[in-house]
């Protein structure tokens, strides 16, 4: 009797769920769209070119869709792919300089803040008229705000 072996693999993660015909839900959700848009152009092109040209036409016109459903790098999709591929190339600058935030420096920034409100406060205080003292002896409040 010949012994028959199964392949595990060894990362599970991995994996992913059949549907159907041993295709994904992504895979035939974007076949399906493929052949939803690709085989009407076929016929249209077809209508006003020859066989050939139309063939070609629906294979340039289907082609995206068989890439979004089998392409797949480092776990991510097409899409997100290029996503990440067009955020990098074309929308981020192309040198970002490293910066620094020295603490020694915040914390100088920070005192000097604090001063200059202090300077503010005092002068705003030094300003401002001595409140005028009314018949009974009373400070008239009015003039001090």
């Amino acid at each position: 009797m010949a012994a028959s072996y199964i392949s595990v693999p060894r990362d599970l993660t991995r994996v992913k769920s059949k549907v159907m015909f041993n295709l994904t839900k992504r895979q035939l959700i974007c076949f399906s769209l493929a052949a939803l848009i690709g085989l009407p152009s076929f016929f249209l092109i077809k209508h006003f070119t020859s066989v050939n040209t139309g063939v070609m036409g629906m294979m340039i016109i289907m082609m995206p869709f068989f890439f979004m459903a089998m392409y797949e790098k480092h776990g991510q999709p097409l899409e997100v792919f290029a996503g990440h591929f067009i955020t990098a190339t074309f929308i981020r600058p192309k040198q970002r300089p490293y910066k620094t935030d020295n603490h020694y420096n915040a914390i100088e920034r920070y005192a000097r803040a604090r001063q200059d409100i202090q300077d503010i406060i005092m002068y705003n205080l030094a300003m401002k008229p001595e409140p005028k003292k009314t018949k009974g002896g009373e400070e008239n409040l009015d003039d001090f705000f």
